[in-house]
């Protein structure tokens, strides 16, 4: 076979120009990647520029290889109604994950950074793919708020099938409690002023940067209008008082946050002189049964 027939066939020549297409379309992707991260501020309008550019990269590839081998365009909407049916059954769950991604970037449902708990699993998000969101999974066998060293992908599609819990979305604080037991027979107007104290040196600025997140939300959704300072309530029965300590805390610094909040409590309890003491079950035994003979 001579060299013009190779150039000639069309197999050739369809292949050549979907790497000449390929070329062309990678060039002008990072020709627009680099001009809009001029015009973004900050990373993550820059990360969102980033993947809204290579999914219209992505959409100009296929409908150049479709004009490719269709030289008619009138042809493509006969291919497409033929070959639609097969491949909307055989690709349904990466149309739906598609479907997701341009829903998680149109919408408010997460954004790199956040914490969420998506498919099940729960982490921050690190990256979000065309199919899959990429997670640093925290808790499993690691107890708290930590991470355990797993990077979990999960598919975009869970979005439409499952809840999706954010956990540093519009509101980037969690409330969070303490419960605290003590014995009946203590000040537990003391303890009550102790455990406040307490809270408001620890978590206060907390309260007055979550409070202007939280009118926010107001204005937005449909909520009360909660409060969201350091609180300390109280319950009791014939055993103890049980003190609920309530505070808001930063949604990455909750198990540092209560550990620091724990060793206030317990060196204000061994300050007291006895005014706080911590309860405890006890069982008293009033009669042993008797052994027969």
């Amino acid at each position: 076979m001579e060299i013009n027939e190779i150039l000639n066939h069309p197999i050739f020549t369809k292949t050549a120009s979907i790497f000449l297409l390929f070329v062309i379309v990678y060039i002008i992707v990072k020709v627009l990647q680099k001009a809009t991260f001029k015009i973004a501020k900050d990373n993550s309008s820059k990360y969102k520029f980033k993947k809204l550019i290579n999914f219209l990269g992505y959409v100009l590839f296929v409908f150049g290889i479709m004009y490719i081998f269709n030289t008619k365009l009138s042809g493509i909407g006969t291919a497409l109604g033929v070959a639609g049916a097969g491949i909307a059954f055989a690709l349904q769950e990466v149309i739906v994950s598609v479907a997701g991604y341009v829903t998680v970037f149109t919408s408010n449902f997460y954004k790199v950074g956040d914490r969420v708990k998506l498919g099940g699993i729960k982490g921050d998000v690190i990256d979000i793919g065309l199919l899959r969101t990429t997670l640093m999974e925290i808790g499993d066998w690691v107890n708290g708020d930590l991470y355990n060293g797993k990077m979990v992908r999960v598919a975009n599609s869970f979005v439409f099938k499952e809840p999706v819990y954010n956990y540093s979305g519009d509101f980037p604080f969690l409330w969070d409690e303490i419960t605290i037991p003590v014995k009946t027979d203590g000040d537990y107007h003391y303890a009550k002023d102790t455990f406040l104290t307490i809270l408001e040196s620890e978590v206060g600025d907390f309260a007055k940067t979550s409070q202007t997140a939280w009118d926010k939300m107001i204005g937005t959704y449909a909520i009360e209008n909660a409060s969201v300072a350091p609180m300390v309530t109280m319950t009791f029965d014939e055993n103890w008082i049980t003190f609920t300590l309530r505070y808001v805390v930063d949604f990455k610094s909750r198990r540092s946050t209560k550990s620091v909040l724990f060793d206030k409590i317990l060196s204000a309890i061994k300050t007291s002189k006895g005014k706080i003491e911590v309860a405890s079950a006890a069982f008293e035994i009033t009669a042993f049964p008797k052994k027969e003979d």
